[in-house]
């Protein structure tokens, strides 16, 4: 239940956020998806098809920057969360990012060798999520008996979480003159939806007992968890959506590379059914004398909502991005200089890859300055001939190793985990220039 809190807290344990930079250029399957201009076929080496045979590209990663690290590690690691070291009535915020990007199925062929062309095709699952939250939030979610003192605005905050499948087709083609294009558009079917933002709160103290008046609104696809069953995930066009990519290449005289990206500019219309309240002042009164139990707080939540629900279909963008990427290859090495910024959300991502090739292998270290203050250490294994590839990373290489590893409280600390992996194969002919 506690996943009808306004701040839609519980979305931290489930969602994740991945980029993959360091497989950004490398022609590699995944590349000619994710970039529309990309090419994944070497000519007169690669044969005539390729795809992941259902062996998903499995990209995993999320990052909170905040004191409310620690509580969400030891949850990771224990199974509870643990806020007894929190500390409150200062107002203390949290952030949290994350994204999923996962190709269930891809294919892919070069039908018309000229000029390069690709016909690509692929089934996707992505979510995102953000949340802004403060350390109080967490803790009432726990046990509000810690609060003692009157206070106004602690639990102000906003977060979203949004996943769906995409279904694309993806063509690319080389114009001339160094220059190549490429276009992805994408059918959505949503699978579950959350926004909340709490603009104005206040926490009145009295013995025995707490008042707490929230003012905000909240918007879902669902509303109680009862809600959601297995086949919530599969894809039935009962929240549908449209979404489109456009990218370009160019490789100078000078053999500089340059790519640039519009990536997933889209919306997902979620039905009639969907829960949108609104909160004007509305009070949540607890009894403390029970020590403050958590379950208490989140069953009146649950009540309020439920009180001042209403049934309506909304529209939402999907997180759409800006890429730019510039490159020159020396010998064995080379640098890959990535921006890449949200367009309707929070973020984006400054990120220097740096790749060394030894015949079919390229090792990959890749420094990122997140625009929200995340400094993250991304790293890259690839096997890539012209008819298989396998990867594995990533991007955030530090946090990652440490994630599981018993939890000490640190003041506004980063925590972070990230990994991915997949496999590409190509079959057929090996068809010569028409």
């Amino acid at each position: 239940m506690a996943k009808l809190y306004l701040f839609g807290l519980l979305l931290i344990s489930c969602q994740l956020r991945a980029q993959q930079f360091g497989l950004f250029n490398t022609n590699t399957l995944f590349d000619a998806f994710e970039n529309p201009a990309q090419k994944a076929f070497v000519y007169n080496d690669s044969r005539q098809y390729a795809s992941n045979f259902l062996l998903p590209y499995l990209g995993i990663n999320a990052s909170n920057r905040g004191d409310a690290g620690y509580a969400l590690q030891r949850k990771l690691n224990d199974g509870a969360i643990e806020t007894r070291n929190l500390p409150i009535g200062t107002g203390r915020r949290n952030k949290l990012f994350g994204s999923s990007n996962i190709y269930l199925l891809t294919f892919r062929t070069s039908p018309f060798y000229e000029n390069n062309q690709e016909l690509g095709f692929s089934w996707q699952l992505r979510s995102d999520v953000y949340a802004d939250y403060t350390n109080e939030t967490l803790v009432a979610l726990r046990n509000y008996g810690r609060f003692n003192t009157s206070q106004n605005e602690l639990f102000n905050g906003n977060g979203y979480g949004q996943s769906y499948h995409q279904f694309s087709a993806n063509y690319r083609v080389d114009y001339g003159d160094g220059i190549a294009w490429g276009l992805k558009f994408g059918i959505l079917s949503g699978i579950t939806y959350n926004n909340a933002n709490v603009t104005q709160s206040s926490l009145a103290v009295a013995p025995d007992q707490l008042a707490v008046r929230l003012t905000g609104k909240y918007k879902a696809s669902f509303l109680l968890t009862g809600e959601l069953h297995r086949k919530t995930l599969l894809p039935d066009f009962k929240n549908p959506g449209l979404s489109a990519s456009f990218g370009t290449t160019y490789t100078t005289a000078a053999d500089v590379f340059i790519m640039a990206n519009i990536k997933d500019l889209g919306f997902i219309r979620w039905n009639k059914n969907s829960s949108f309240v609104l909160l004007n002042n509305d009070l949540v009164t607890l009894n403390t004398g029970n020590n403050g139990i958590s379950k208490d707080f989140q069953r009146k939540v649950v009540n309020l909502l439920e009180r001042n629900n209403l049934h309506k279909a909304f529209y939402t963008p999907t997180n759409a991005k800006l890429d730019f990427l510039i490159s020159k290859t020396y010998d064995f090495y080379s640098p890959d200089f990535i921006v890449s910024k949200n367009l309707f959300y929070n973020g984006g991502d400054i990120i220097l890859v740096n790749n060394f090739k030894m015949e079919e292998f390229t090792f990959s270290l890749s420094p990122a300055l997140n625009m929200n203050q995340f400094l993250l250490i991304g790293a890259q294994g690839l096997y890539q001939s012209p008819n298989f590839e396998f990867f594995a990373g990533t991007d955030n290489l530090l946090k990652s190793a440490v994630i599981f590893s018993s939890a000490s409280y640190s003041p506004k600390g980063t925590i972070g985990a990230s990994l991915y992996m997949g496999v590409g194969i190509k079959f057929g002919s090996i068809a010569g220039r028409r």
